[in-house]
């Protein structure tokens, strides 16, 4: 993928060594956490999701009933190659989402970055490493502890940095599904539906949101050129590899799909191809498909 020299997004918080909580969170490959111990942190918190914190909530109207205590954005890390990269692809979505808005007259209001270490509060509550990255709808942010990425490389078998692209694409589409009002209804929906029946209208809201990522990986291609061979197997090979059944069957050797929230690898493969081919956000309907 060629990022280097492309522009950075200035919507992105470092809050990395600013007091923001940093530390008291449960780094992902530290002391007392194996292989088992992250890949059922990362299925408790249903990783690549809305946060955790207010998973089946998505978006009470109270935020979880945590007020976030921010600490001083800074930019202390500006030179680090993973930082930037996070900016970067962060920029594309923005030129991707806004040109894409704009040609139905609208406006993208973008989202923030958050780039955190360890522990970080939210407005949706406190934000932990193990959690994996995630998007808050109550202060439209996407959180991430670059750690993650070493875990996806490393632990869960999904290296390259076009699928550490597709991990930011997924949770900015969690962000457009919140401008869309999806979110919301999702949200008004748990109050009326069973466990069973909110795990399935979850798993079609974050097999959306691959959708959604497969269709800025197409149009950022149609304009930036910036793909090279590999990369789209590189987003494939992650969507597998974080499917629900995938990381069922690594922590524990089973598999019971009606505690999916995300979606099989297969699912999440399909519906990220089917955004990538389609290029267009109408071919994502989840919610209206009868199979999946």
């Amino acid at each position: 993928m060629k990022w280097e020299g492309q522009r950075e997004s200035e919507n992105v918080e470092d809050a990395r060594g600013s007091g923001g909580g940093g530390g008291r969170g449960l780094p992902i490959g530290g002391r007392g956490i194996g292989l088992g111990g992250i890949v059922i942190a990362l299925l408790a918190s249903w990783v690549l999701g809305v946060n955790p914190l207010t998973v089946l909530g998505l978006l009470s109207g109270d935020g979880g009933g945590v007020a976030p205590v921010q600490a001083p954005a800074g930019d202390s890390h500006a030179q680090d190659p993973g930082y930037r990269f996070v900016k970067t692809v962060l920029a594309d979505t923005e030129d991707v989402w806004t040109a894409y808005f704009q040609r139905s007259g609208q406006a993208y209001p973008m989202p923030k970055l958050r780039v955190f270490r360890g522990s970080e509060p939210t407005a949706c509550g406190q934000g932990e490493a193990a959690m994996g990255p995630f998007y808050c709808p109550a202060d439209r942010k996407v959180y991430i502890d670059l750690s993650f990425y070493d875990t996806l490389r490393q632990r869960l078998g999904a290296p390259g940095d076009f699928a550490q692209a597709y991990v930011i694409a997924h949770e900015v589409g969690h962000h457009l599904q919140n401008l869309m009002g999806t979110t919301a209804k999702l949200d008004e929906a748990r109050r009326r539906v069973s466990e069973r029946e909110m795990n399935a209208l979850s798993v079609r809201l974050e097999l959306q949101a691959d959708c959604f990522a497969g269709v800025w990986a197409q149009l950022s291609q149609r304009s930036k050129g910036w793909l090279e061979q590999g990369d789209i197997e590189e987003a494939l090979n992650a969507a597998a590899q974080i499917g629900d059944d995938t990381l069922q069957r690594r922590a524990r050797g089973t598999v019971v799909p009606e505690s999916f929230t995300h979606g099989s690898s297969a699912q999440r493969v399909r519906w990220f191809k089917r955004g990538l081919e389609a290029g267009d956000l109408k071919a994502c309907n989840t919610f209206g498909a009868e199979a999946l």
